[in-house]
């Protein structure tokens, strides 16, 4: 049921609404042009604006007849409310924060002045550990022979509470209007400006107020800009027959210009050298190469913004420049986002600028690798166009080729490494890819590879590992000394030296990696046992001494515990390593490839040949033969061509090279 109780509190809620509301009269061509004046005027986002149509315009016919649109424009009300909601949370955040932080000390201050027959007073308190106002100043101040009436209580007690910004009215005098103090006001031609000139008043006369400022400049068709700070300063500290300013037009604000923001080093010459632990530069690392990978982000361009229009002093329309827009910079191996502003990779390389357009490079190419280039780690594939000196290294996500030769360097590829001149590795340099090798030769040099290892040339003194095969197909193709391992099948024309002493072991029918970790694991668990006699030893002892002496020193005993616990994870960690060598040798024994090894030339006595762990030791020069595995041992056969199939493999995936 409705009562008059319940609509007098719906109506004074609505009352509690409207005040906050306000409203402006706007007339302009279009209702968008009313919208963004209005915009200005309310000091707010067109989004949140309501309007009512006053006058309907009309674009007339070629020009004739035209009328703009008047209508009346507020603010969204649950828009105000939130507004409100908002200030009383920082004016909360700010009278806090101001309790917090150390205020700055100012005195108190006092000022005194007469508008129409009253005189006011109004009294700032002081801030910090400023001196306060004295009560006995602002009355002295405040008596004048004229005075009719003065309130000296209540002066004083303005001196000790303050007015709160306020002129507070303290008494009356004798009020001669022909001593009033004279109002001027300007406007400049351009409607930009206005100032007030203001003669001081005479024996009797009162002072220029706040409201009369702002009557005049209302009367003189002043209706944005008013500068109600500067008033209230002039009004405190009044400057006579000085032109001051109290109004000033709101100026537009022209929009920004779309830009690109880059997420990458566009400038070169601002790449920095790596530094190392100690703070030296190391030369090796030049950090010209800034890798990305497939999807990652590598600029966004910023949207161009709208101008936010101004207004003269009289309500003019100031015109703002809206942002001008740029086109997206695509390059090759990029494009656009979902949200069409996001610029991303889409293949891994080296991101630059090519021509002001954001492109990726899938492949780096550069001269040689040596100082000038330093150390290369890029996310896909380099072209060495030159050598590799010692000490540099490279790392790619795709091929490397290098047309020179390799030095004692570290070369490591996703894809296949080509080397054209081959490496003389100093028995430190390694070269390992995620597929295949190809090279001239190979010497003292450290290999692996997860499918082929191909020779033009010989491999000498070198650790060699591929997990299919490893062919020698060249005029010498010869194996001299190192130790070689292949899954399925190593194939040369020479194996060993004729001269002997260099030992030249080859390994095949098994997978490298798993050997390797299973001989790692065996060397883990002898070292483990050996420690396990040593702590059996030293438990007994103590345990003996524990006997005879029914106790141990609090040390020794903690001693004893510390050995048994040491004994329980080196029994762990033992059964762990037995479970993984049983499960790798059963893997070993299971491993469908036999493997077999091919020497269409000759064999030198020395060269060791080992195919599923069965060991043939060359004694005697073997020609043209194939060593293989039956019932478990090696066997040599007759060598036949069709076995060494090196052109099988073809030739390097994605090899670019020209």
């Amino acid at each position: 049921m409705v009562t008059l109780e319940k609509l007098r509190v719906d109506m004074e809620k609505q009352l509690a609404v409207d005040k906050d509301i306000h409203a402006v009269v706007v007339c302009a061509d279009t209702v968008d042009d009313c919208l963004e004046d209005a915009s200005v005027q309310l000091n707010t986002k067109i989004s949140n604006l309501e309007y009512e149509v006053i006058e309907k315009g009309y674009a007339g016919i070629a020009g004739l007849m035209k009328k703009p649109w008047k209508i009346r424009v507020y603010e969204n009300p649950s828009i105000i409310r939130q507004k409100k909601a908002k200030e009383a949370a920082e004016s909360l955040a700010n009278a806090e924060n101001a309790q917090e932080s150390v205020t700055t000390d100012e005195n108190g201050m006092f000022f005194v002045h007469r508008f129409g027959v009253h005189v006011f007073a109004k009294v700032v308190l002081p801030v910090g550990s400023g001196s306060p106002v004295s009560a006995d100043d602002l009355i002295n101040e405040a008596r004048r022979p004229d005075n009719m009436s003065l309130d000296e209580e209540l002066l004083r007690k303005l001196a000790a509470e303050g007015t709160n910004g306020e002129y507070v009215e303290v008494g009356s005098y004798n009020h001669v209007a022909a001593g009033d103090a004279v109002l001027a006001v300007d406007i400049s031609k351009d409607e930009m400006q206005a100032t007030i000139t203001v003669s001081p008043p005479s024996t009797g006369g009162a002072d220029i107020s706040a409201e009369k400022i702002v009557n005049a400049l209302t009367t003189q068709g002043v209706t944005a800009g008013v500068e109600e700070d500067k008033i209230s300063a002039f009004v405190d500290t009044p400057v006579y027959n000085i032109p001051y300013e109290v109004a000033a037009a709101i100026l537009p604000v022209h929009g920004t210009d779309a830009y690109i923001e880059y997420k990458f080093e566009t400038d070169k010459t601002k790449l920095k050298l790596k530094e190392t632990a100690n703070g030296q530069v190391d030369f090796k690392e030049l950090n010209l190469i800034q890798n990305v990978v497939a999807g990652q982000p590598l600029a966004v361009k910023m949207l161009p913004q709208r101008g936010k229009g101004g207004k003269t002093i009289m309500g003019r329309y100031l015109e703002a420049k809206n942002g001008k827009d740029i086109p997206i910079p695509l390059g090759q191996n990029v494009r656009l986002d979902s949200d069409g502003r996001t610029i991303v990779a889409e293949k891994n390389g080296n991101v630059m600028l090519v021509g002001d357009k954001i492109t990726v490079e899938e492949v780096y190419e550069v001269p040689g690798v040596n100082i000038k280039s330093g150390n290369i780690t890029y996310m896909g594939t380099v072209v060495c166009r030159g050598n590799v000196e010692d000490g540099f290294s490279i790392k790619a996500d795709g091929n490397v080729e290098i047309y020179g030769s390799v030095g004692n360097c570290r070369i490591e590829a996703g894809g296949d490494i080509v080397i054209s001149q081959g490496v003389m590795g100093r028995d430190e340099g390694e070269i390992i890819s995620s597929k295949s090798v190809w090279a001239r030769f190979l010497q003292n040099v450290n290999v692996t590879a997860e499918e082929y290892i191909v020779v033009n040339d010989n491999i000498m003194n070198s650790n060699v590992t591929a997990m299919k095969k490893i062919l020698l197909k060249g005029k010498r193709a010869s194996i001299i000394g190192g130790h070689l391992f292949a899954t399925e099948e190593i194939t040369a024309k020479t194996v060993g030296s004729s001269g002997g002493g260099i030992e030249t072991i080859l390994e095949v029918g098994f997978d490298p990696k798993a050997k390797k970790r299973l001989q790692e694991l065996q060397e883990l668990q002898s070292n483990i046992v050996k420690e396990l006699e040593e702590i059996d030893l030293n438990i007994s002892t103590l345990e003996n001494q524990k006997k005879v002496r029914r106790s141990l020193p609090k040390e020794k005993e903690e001693n004893l515990e510390s050995l048994r616990n040491q004994r329980v994870d080196l029994i762990e960690s033992s059964d762990k390593m037995t479970a993984e060598i049983n499960e790798i040798n059963a893997y070993l024994r299971d491993l469908k490839a036999v493997g077999c090894v091919n020497v269409s030339g000759t064999v030198y006595p020395g060269a060791k040949i080992l195919v599923r762990d069965e060991v043939d030791e060359v004694r005697n020069e073997a020609k043209a033969v194939t060593f293989y595995y039956d019932n478990g041992f090696v066997k040599r056969g007759k060598y036949d061509p069709s076995q060494a199939a090196a052109d099988e493999i073809g030739g390097p995936s994605g090899y670019t090279a020209n």
